[in-house]
């Protein structure tokens, strides 16, 4: 990672995200960060249909996906497939703090550190929660086929945070990349994501798709900088509409005639094509609302509930499906709470529970929230002690991506968040400073 201006060593401990205290409302986009709202609470919906446990008629427990089972799930995936949105509005963002952090004599280790900081550290105490769970549960005895199922569910929001650390650690790259080249660098990430999944499709071995990580998520996140740029505020309506639905409607022979599966939800992990046609399709669509959700935000509640929601959204992420879970079971306590799955009281039912876990996550949030907040750092770290502390906050969501949560999974999670976090705090900074004299002022 090469800096973009001289280095600065601040004199004394700083903000990691200091940056958000100089924020002028007045010109930031608001609806990006009620997109980026929507996008969690939606998923948190998803999820919550996704749950079904109750007792049937004759009173044994049933376990199921409601969501899924539904003629209509596949065709609505189309337009509830919103992680593409939320990887654009997030380029957006990485863009404006990047040239806002170059702009005050930022580097780019500054830059990262700062980043991955803010994902790891609230992961942390999500795998220390996983590893206390399964191992207490197997001291009990429970049995480990429901541990297991319950776990795996749990946890499979955690391929975010590798596909997230992986897009921003690589910020200054693609930021680079996209000022000097920034049409080639599209192609050349379609061309990839295109070829990665021919070679999955053609070879049969599943796990080659994992290399979209990087030109899907990267690709759709390049998308959020010309957004940032201003591209599609200078298209003209009816050409917004029509890239849009041009888009949209490329999934369609991809699905049909493709390999694709129809549900989008199956072209998530790992990340296919489809993604990059939903991407460009929402943020037209994005585009287009815009005057109606800045209308939106100009009241007094909006604003309110998006920075209630905005200030703990990596908790009520993280934490959304741990807590269903758990609700999940203390109604399974009081069975007329837990009609059969699927059935009409059991659909009622979840707009109720939808509250009540948001309420519980708020709860929750004054607990594992402080893991949100920023920390107090030192003097930014080498730059072979960000890259190694960004790898390591990459190593546990990936392995769960790839093979589920498990004990040994949550173990391991533990130790190398632990290190991560240890490696770009304040610990990182003087370790580095002692050992090696006046690296740690040199660009980081």
């Amino acid at each position: 990672m090469d800096d973009a201006a001289p280095p600065t060593v601040p004199s004394r401990p700083t903000k990691v995200a200091s940056a958000a205290s100089s924020i002028d409302l007045s010109k930031r986009d608001l609806t990006l960060d009620l997109a980026r709202v929507f996008c969690v609470l939606l998923v948190v919906l998803i999820h919550l249909l996704m749950v079904g446990v109750g007792f049937g008629p004759d009173g044994a427990l049933e376990i199921s996906r409601p969501l899924e089972a539904q003629w209509w799930f596949a065709p609505v995936t189309w337009v509830g497939q919103i992680m593409p949105l939320f990887f654009v509005v997030g380029g957006f963002a990485s863009l404006t703090a990047w040239r806002s952090l170059t702009r005050r004599g930022g580097t780019a280790g500054e830059y990262v550190r700062s980043r991955v900081l803010r994902l790891a550290q609230p992961a942390l105490p999500l795998f220390v929660f996983y590893a206390v769970v399964i191992g207490g549960a197997r001291l009990l005895g429970v049995d480990p086929a429901i541990v297991d199922v319950a776990v795996q569910g749990a946890a499979s929001p955690l391929w975010f945070l590798a596909a997230y650390i992986l897009c921003q650690s690589l910020v200054p790259v693609m930021v680079r990349m996209h000022a000097t080249a920034p049409r080639a660098t599209l192609v050349v990430l379609l061309a990839g994501a295109i070829l990665v999944d021919v070679a999955r499709f053609t070879s049969g071995v599943q796990s080659v798709g994992l290399i979209n990580l990087f030109f899907v998520w990267l690709l759709v996140q390049q998308i959020g900088f010309w957004y940032a740029d201003g591209w599609f505020a200078a298209r003209r309506w009816w050409t917004l509409a029509l890239i849009g639905l041009i888009a949209f409607a490329t999934l369609v022979p991809m699905t049909v005639w493709g390999p694709y599966a129809p549900d989008m939800l199956t072209n998530l992990n790992p990340p296919t094509l489809p993604l990059i046609a939903l991407a460009i399709s929402q943020t037209c669509a994005l585009r287009l609302l815009r005057p109606a959700l800045a209308a939106l935000m100009n009241t007094h509640v909006a604003r309110g509930i998006v920075f209630l929601v905005g200030s703990r959204l990596m908790t009520i992420y993280l934490w959304h499906l741990p807590v269903i879970l758990a609700i999940t079971g203390l109604m399974l306590l009081v069975p007329p709470l837990s009609p059969p799955p699927a059935s009409t009281a059991w659909w009622w039912s979840r707009p109720v529970l939808f509250v009540v876990t948001l309420v519980a996550l708020y709860g929750l949030s004054f607990l594992v929230g402080r893991w949100e907040a920023p920390r107090e750092v030192g003097p930014t770290p080498p730059r072979s002690v960000i890259a190694i502390a960004a790898v390591l906050a990459f190593i546990p969501p990936f392995l769960v991506l790839q093979f589920f949560m498990d004990l040994p999974l949550a173990i391991i999670g533990s130790v190398l968040l632990s290190v991560s976090v240890l490696l770009l705090g304040r610990w990182g900074s003087r370790l580095a400073t002692r050992s090696e004299p006046g690296l740690a002022s040199r660009p980081g």
